[in-house]
């Protein structure tokens, strides 16, 4: 998002600081493309609700005809409470549903996500229910342990090595599986997404009542010069070679969702957040920039290690080198952390900052408001508009 210091400060102003602030034209021209997208047995777009629940952005996403997937009954819940149709949402969750009857006289979509909870559903659905199953194929990527969702490292799903027994089990209950969804992680290689594609369809192939293949979400978008995006439109064109060569081989036509989270809104919003405070610790040691906002508001450095792109917003010529920290008095609490360490400072070089100037934190629409220590420090929580700039 391009804002002036003049739009910064107005919004600040009317709206306090620290602010998110979501670009309501980037959200949409997100959506634009992702509509454009076709697969030849039909394509389901679910918006991951996780990586922002803003009611304004669900709106949005509601009116351009996007489906949605939630990670917890809670989630779901909400997604009800705002209008959305159950058959518009599909429920996986690491934790049993709390209300489960509930969302499934709703006709929202379950995903069972372990034997129990498919043991749960059987339990209370009517004879021929549809029921879908998430399945941990072995194989993951991500730019980390912590973004990697499949593999023996992994609580997501159920093990592959256990298809049967699901299947049985779901066949006892008299219930029918007819979603098969997966999840790999966060990446942008290629290569992981073909990898992880082939793997699903194995297992596809083993499911005779499958009619939809849910390829999950972990679509990254590029936050640093160090990394690089997803090319949506190629990821999706070699789904579509491997959909077409299943169907030859197995005479079996798969629609295809896709749940992406993070490529739709993660551009589309940025942090505004004050320098409070300068301090150093001499010539042979940093010099910190304190702001008003941190780990309470945004997680993700301190939990990922995560790069940002920070824009100082003022008229300075000269440069200096600064570690930007957040205000929790938690030393772990550093935005400019080292690629790939998160142990090691690496100081930023920006334009030379005086308390009060204001900073923009880049791509933070994902991930960042919802994932967040609400409450540390009893500071309060940043608020969140949606707006043009």
């Amino acid at each position: 998002m391009n804002i002036s210091l003049a739009q910064a400060k107005q919004l600040t102003q009317t709206n306090g600081s620290p602010l998110y602030v979501y670009d309501y034209d980037k959200l949409k021209e997100r959506t634009e493309q992702l509509k454009k997208l076709t697969l030849p047995f039909g394509l389901t777009a679910r918006y991951a609700v996780k990586a922002n629940p803003h009611p304004d952005i669900i709106r949005l996403f509601t009116t351009e005809g996007l489906h949605f997937d939630a990670s917890s009954s809670y989630e779901a819940e909400m997604l009800l409470r705002l209008g959305i149709a159950g058959e518009k949402i599909s429920l996986s969750s690491q934790q049993p549903a709390h209300n489960l009857s509930d969302l499934v006289d709703a006709k929202v979509q379950f995903v069972a996500t372990s034997l129990h909870q498919l043991r749960l559903f059987t339990e209370l659905a009517s004879s021929g229910a549809r029921v879908a199953l998430r399945v941990n194929t072995g194989i993951g990527s991500g730019h980390n342990n912590r973004t990697t969702t499949a593999g023996v490292a992994a609580s997501f799903g159920i093990w592959h090595e256990y298809l049967d027994e699901a299947l049985a089990l779901a066949s006892a209950g008299g219930v029918i599986v007819d979603r098969l969804h997966t999840h790999g992680g966060s990446g942008a290689d290629p290569e992981s997404w073909e990898r992880t594609i082939d793997a699903s369809l194995a297992i596809a192939a083993q499911m005779p009542n499958v009619t939809t293949l849910d390829m999950g979400g972990g679509y990254k978008i590029k936050r640093a010069d160090s990394e690089h995006e997803a090319d949506m439109p190629a990821i999706i064109s070699m789904f579509a070679e491997r959909l077409e060569y299943f169907y030859k081989q197995t005479n079996r036509k798969l629609r295809l969702e896709i749940e992406p989270g993070t490529w739709l809104v993660a551009h589309a919003g940025i942090l505004i957040t004050e320098v409070v405070d300068i301090v150093d610790t001499g010539a042979d040691g940093y010099t910190f920039l304190r702001i008003n906002t941190g780990m309470n508001d945004f997680l993700r450095p301190t939990l990922y290690g995560a790069q940002h792109s920070i824009r100082v917003l003022n008229n300075s010529t000269d440069q200096a080198d600064y570690v930007v920290v957040g205000h929790n008095c938690e030393s772990g609490d550093i935005l400019t952390t080292a690629p790939g360490n998160p142990e090691i400072l690496q100081p930023r070089q920006l334009p030379k900052v005086n308390i009060g100037d204001l900073l923009v934190i880049e791509d933070v629409g994902a991930y960042a408001a919802s994932l967040r220590a609400i409450g540390y420090n009893a500071f309060p929580a940043a608020k969140e508009i949606s707006a043009r700039t």
